[in-house]
């Protein structure tokens, strides 16, 4: 297929669809075939312009509505995602190779949820109480949107991330210029068309383009804000660019997720649910069940049950019925993970995959390694693939241990029997979550974030909400 008949994604900006004003473009592939489906634009500095001011123009009307005004305005995105959910679902199947079904059932469910809750919690804002902490002085708290919130979505969830980006965003007050991923921007374009029918033109602008898009968004005078979904390295970069001028940053970045199993655990229960949790969506996910520590008596049992496991884990096309995940979302991506699995110490062992699947897309299989040390590079850095490491402890004190010796901090599980032992490791546990006899539900009224490499701010509850609004301080006098 040549350029000229590639479908043409366009960026959606101060109520418009609108090609990059240089004219610039960028193929984007299906990873599920390898091949180019689309253009989208490569958007520079006058791209970023337009859209920041049409964010910020469209800002003071969208400011002063009040919140039940903002709710019924999200209710009706939700409504429509819901009545156009097939069509999201092609998008993003045709962005990531995602399998069909459980697109359908695992994201699209929870993103219209997530939007409805936000458009609740546009109406539930809690402050101290107003009074007088001096005599002849009355004092309020106001919570007030920020601004123009710049915001970049990465490529694992593209609408989902997207959805926990806009929608405290709008539901604040705020309004939002979003960059989704060079890589998958089809479902995000159209979330721009369903958006952009139901709220005022300039209120939520799309912009499509690589990482120099990116910087040019976070660097930019007008937003107060800038939110990112990403890697530790560009989370770095966003803080340090935002830096500059004193922009609120919220960022949500890696992990490497330790799943503490204890002797007393249900062995084929926790292999069952860590399998599922590491190896969905091709273990592309921050808060995936990637590293295994399992005590020493029953880490021969637990390694055979997740091994065989993985061997009867399927990965394929989008439309296989049969298959838990699709490809990884790219050829760096493809090998990056390879990359892993090739340079693995002598110690180590694979028991299960440790390859690529196919020569068509980026597939790779389920993969389970074992014998591994604490300081081997697969244990300190993130993979992001369908890989899952497993190493033993002797006791409580060195789980611990290795559960907290790595730089990532966003979530984490705990399987045993014992309440009182679940307690103590999810005081000592240094994560953003901890899971018990569970990992990776997620729920709208729950805060997800991390703490150290993992960044900082929480999506999704009411916590994620109160990140886009600041507090002010008034005061008056009762003489009048």
């Amino acid at each position: 297929m040549t350029t000229s008949e590639l479908r043409r994604l366009r960026n959606y900006i101060d109520g418009e669809f609108r090609d990059a004003a240089d004219g610039r473009t960028t193929e984007v592939v299906n990873p599920a075939t390898g091949e180019a489906y689309a253009t989208a634009p490569l958007s520079g500095q006058a791209d970023v312009d337009a859209a920041m001011a049409a964010a910020e123009a469209a800002f003071p009307a969208w400011r002063d509505l009040v919140p039940g005004e903002r709710q019924k305005y999200l209710l009706k995105i939700a409504d429509a995602f819901e009545e156009r959910a097939e069509e999201l679902i092609a998008a993003e199947v045709e962005n990531t190779g995602k399998p069909i079904g459980l697109t359908r059932s695992e994201e699209i469910p929870p993103m219209v949820d997530q939007i409805r809750f936000f458009a609740g919690a546009a109406r539930m804002l809690e402050g101290r109480s107003a009074g007088e902490y001096m005599d002849g002085l009355t004092s309020i708290i106001r919570r007030e949107p920020i601004g123009v919130c710049a915001q970049v979505a990465p490529w694992n969830y593209p609408m989902m991330m997207g959805v926990w980006k806009f929608a405290p965003a709008l539901a604040a007050g705020n309004t939002v210029v979003l960059k989704p991923s060079d890589t998958t921007p089809a479902s995000t374009v159209l979330m721009a068309e369903i958006i952009g029918s139901v709220v005022p033109k300039g209120v939520f602008n799309v912009v499509c383009g690589d990482r120099d898009t990116g910087r040019a968004m976070v660097e930019h005078k007008t937003p107060a804000m800038a939110s990112i979904t990403g890697s530790v390295r560009a989370g770095m970069q966003v803080a340090e660019s935002a830096s500059k001028d004193l922009k609120r940053v919220h960022l949500e970045l890696g992990g490497k997720a330790p799943v503490v199993v204890f002797e007393d655990a249900d062995i084929a229960k926790a292999a069952e649910g860590i399998a599922e949790a590491g190896y969905f969506n091709a273990g592309q996910d921050c808060t995936a069940a990637t590293r295994v520590l399992v005590h020493a008596s029953v880490h021969d049992e637990f390694v055979s049950a997740l091994a065989k496991i993985a061997a009867e884990t399927k990965t394929g096309q989008p439309d296989d019925e049969d298959v838990l995940y699709g490809p990884l979302n790219n050829p760096n991506q493809l090998r990056q993970v390879s990359g892993f699995i090739e340079r693995l110490p002598a110690h180590a062992k694979v028991e299960a995959g440790g390859h690529r699947v196919g020569d068509k897309g980026y597939f790779y299989a389920a993969t389970v390694v074992s014998g591994l040390k604490q300081d081997d590079e697969i244990i300190q850095n993130e993979v992001f693939g369908p890989v899952i490491t497993v190493q033993s402890f002797e006791d409580e004190e060195q789980a611990v241990a290795y559960a907290n010796g790595v730089d990532y901090a966003l979530a984490s599980s705990v399987w045993t029997k014992d309440h009182g032992r679940a307690m103590r490791m999810s005081k000592v546990l240094d994560f953003g979550c901890v899971w018990i006899n569970t990992h990776i539900p997620l729920v709208a009224e729950m805060p997800h974030g991390g703490f150290k490499k993992s960044g900082y701010g929480k999506d999704l509850s009411g916590y994620g909400f109160e990140d886009y609004t600041r507090i002010k301080h008034v005061m008056t006098s009762l003489d009048g």
